[in-house]
């Protein structure tokens, strides 16, 4: 991989497990940045391809790997698959395979080194956005961890228990190369799914690790009418409880300072963890 030369003054990652709302959070933070005048750039790490669909009219744009299908690294210019979205947020999705063919990380290796050959790191942005899927944290996944191109990671998380051995999973990434790697984790967010004690659950998971949680997004029905009209909920309801949510959230991102790297739990205490929080 071509080494990190990345000028940007704040590049963050959101992780989690898939279907969380990981690309939910990293638009709107991408929309409250931008329409605070801050250059944006936000990189779809997920197969799907569709991280930045609420940020372009729900257009889904060409990705990365797709264009290297019929096209060499060499022959791409930024321009090919860097697309401005709402507020003049950037948008570059890396895309994946086709489903159960080759490694869906590798699109992550392909177009973080397609940008740093075509100049996008050198632009200067003062945030790049990674969105990951963060199942599974293989080797192409954890590019951003691994490699150090994301400064901070942020989890998204709900009080279910497979989002929290993801989010469990992660640490352990950010742990392991932790030597390497300047990265480090900055914090929780926790998107509500309306499960019973999710709120306690959730907050015992961020202590046990020191962390604390930024924000609680309950569920509401703007998400779900800004997504059916391709939007961000900052551009679609900005005023709405959960859009004023989401615009502290990015503050509180903004001004955040601390950033550790985790002591992850193993299997057996993070299950004692959530049961105990769970009765309590």
């Amino acid at each position: 991989m071509t080494p990190r030369k990345n000028p940007v003054s704040r590049q963050i990652a959101f992780y989690g497990k898939g279907g969380i709302g990981k690309s939910m959070v990293a638009a709107n933070l991408s929309a409250v940045l931008a329409g605070r005048g801050r250059s944006v750039l936000q990189v779809g790490c997920d197969p799907k391809a569709d991280s930045c669909k609420a940020l372009l009219g729900g257009r889904k744009v060409a990705n990365v790997l797709e264009l290297l299908k019929t096209r060499s690294a060499d022959s791409l210019a930024a321009k090919d698959f860097l697309h401005e979205g709402f507020a003049g947020v950037h948008c570059i999705e890396a895309g994946g395979p086709e489903p159960g063919i080759g490694c869906a990380g590798r699109g992550i290796i392909l177009a973080i080194d397609v940008m740093t050959k075509t100049g996008v790191y050198a632009r200067g942005y003062d945030y790049v956005i990674y969105d990951v899927l963060g199942d599974v944290v293989c080797g192409g996944f954890a590019v951003p961890i691994r490699e150090g191109y994301a400064d901070r990671v942020y989890l998204v998380v709900s009080g279910e228990f497979l989002s929290l051995y993801a989010a469990n999973n992660i640490m352990k990434a950010i742990h392991r190369h932790a030597q390497r790697s300047a990265t480090r984790l900055a914090g929780i967010v926790a998107n509500l799914t309306g499960a019973p004690r999710e709120r306690p659950i959730v907050t015992a998971f961020a202590a046990a690790y020191g962390l604390e949680v930024l924000e609680f997004l309950p569920r509401d029905p703007a998400v779900q009418d800004s997504e059916n009209h391709g939007m961000s909920v900052i551009e679609r309801h900005p005023d709405s409880p959960i859009g004023k949510r989401l615009a502290a959230l990015a503050r509180k991102i903004e001004t955040r300072t601390t950033a550790i790297v985790p002591k992850p739990l193993d299997d057996s205490s993070l299950n004692a963890l959530v049961l105990r929080a769970a009765r309590s």
